[in-house]
């Protein structure tokens, strides 16, 4: 629609500014992307359990494929 429109209108569409939305302003200072604090001293440790728990996750369907492969070649 906007190709299609005169000159004069993309050119004031070009030129307002929008203002930032609210809901990244928590009164908390600045905008964080995760949900919640990251772990200052305690680096390794949080390292070693998201790594535990991602690869915990990720390999369950495949010990479940193997599991299903087992049994069905065991009768």
């Amino acid at each position: 629609m906007l190709a299609r429109a005169p000159h004069s209108l993309r050119a004031q569409v070009a030129r307002t500014r929008v203002a930032p939305s609210a809901r990244f302003v928590h009164g908390h200072g600045e905008y964080h992307h995760l949900p919640f604090e990251w772990p200052g001293k305690k680096r390794l440790s949080f390292g070693i359990k998201l790594t535990a728990f991602l690869v915990t996750g990720f390999s369950i369907p495949f010990a479940a494929a193997k599991f299903q492969l087992n049994k069905s070649a065991a009768t």
